[in-house]
């Protein structure tokens, strides 16, 4: 009997194990296969049947994503809305997440409804009146307008609303008798205690920042204010031809950031996921 359920248990160990190796063949493989094709020339890219490894690696497909495309430039536009719109949702998010989490205020529970309300609602709903609303306050082909647009989310809010509700309240009654301000509450006792929470909604909206593509395409009519991903679909991708080389190249170079920045925030990225309530 019990030789029995230790081949049941060796079985199923198998099964989860295949299973789980399974699934990250399918997570990794097209970022492996990015990686390796960016060494590849466009006819071993085209290639059938494809090769794995490249047959004669070359740097050049970099070399020319450099000089066709204007990085320098590219990649600043990139950086500064990434970051600015990152820093706007941790302030703006976590300021807003600790009012419907702790303050009493006539309205609260409607706020919170409509917050939960425009996550179910599609961004690309709203993509036509928010062009309107940028060209009437004269923010098109603007970094302003890729910014302001996305400084606070209704996912950033939420997220860290369900952070601070686990934050005890006798703390921030004791705060409060002591004679501090809600201002001095949130800065030095809840933002402290909410780094798990701040660690995961900055890579979050980094990435998306980053990545975007829709709206800097839409907002960003010349080349000054291109970012990364606009710029590389532009030039890599034509009319009747699309250069995979430099365009498995350029995807190396966009990843590069976000994948450094997910490395250095990893260890409280999993463990504000685990406590917001987001299981």
């Amino acid at each position: 009997m019990l030789t029995e359920r230790r081949s049941r248990d060796v079985v199923a160990k198998a099964v989860l194990y295949l299973l789980l190796g399974g699934g990250m063949v399918v997570m990794v493989g097209p970022f492996v296969w990015m990686l390796v094709g960016s060494f590849k020339t466009e006819a071993e890219i085209r290639q059938v049947p494809p090769t794995w490894l490249p047959e004669n690696a070359t740097l050049a497909n970099y070399g020319t994503l450099f000089d066709r495309l204007d990085f320098p430039t590219y990649f600043t536009n990139s950086a500064v809305v990434a970051i600015l719109t990152t820093v706007g949702n941790l302030l703006f998010c976590s300021a807003a997440g600790y009012a419907l989490a702790k303050l009493r205020f006539p309205g609260k529970r409607v706020l919170f409804a409509v917050v939960l309300g425009t996550i179910m609602v599609p961004s690309i709903v709203t993509m036509v009146p928010l062009f309107v609303l940028s060209s009437n306050l004269g923010l098109v082909n603007t970094l302003a307008g890729l910014i302001l647009p996305f400084l606070a989310q209704a996912f950033g809010v939420f997220l860290m609303r369900q952070f601070i509700t686990s934050i005890p309240n006798d703390l921030l009654e004791a705060a409060r008798i002591d004679g501090a301000s809600e201002l001095r509450i949130y800065a030095q006792i809840v933002l402290p205690l909410c780094r798990p929470a701040l660690a995961t909604l900055g890579i979050l909206t980094f990435l998306a920042s980053w990545n975007n593509f829709l709206w800097p395409l839409v907002s960003a009519t010349t080349e000054d204010s291109y970012t990364l991903p606009v710029a590389l679909a532009l030039y890599a991708i034509g009319q009747n031809r699309t250069d995979y080389d430099i365009l498995l190249a350029g995807s190396v170079v966009v990843v590069l950031p976000v994948l450094l920045v997910f490395i250095l925030l990893q260890r409280h990225f999993v463990r504000g996921i685990a406590t917001t309530g987001l299981k």
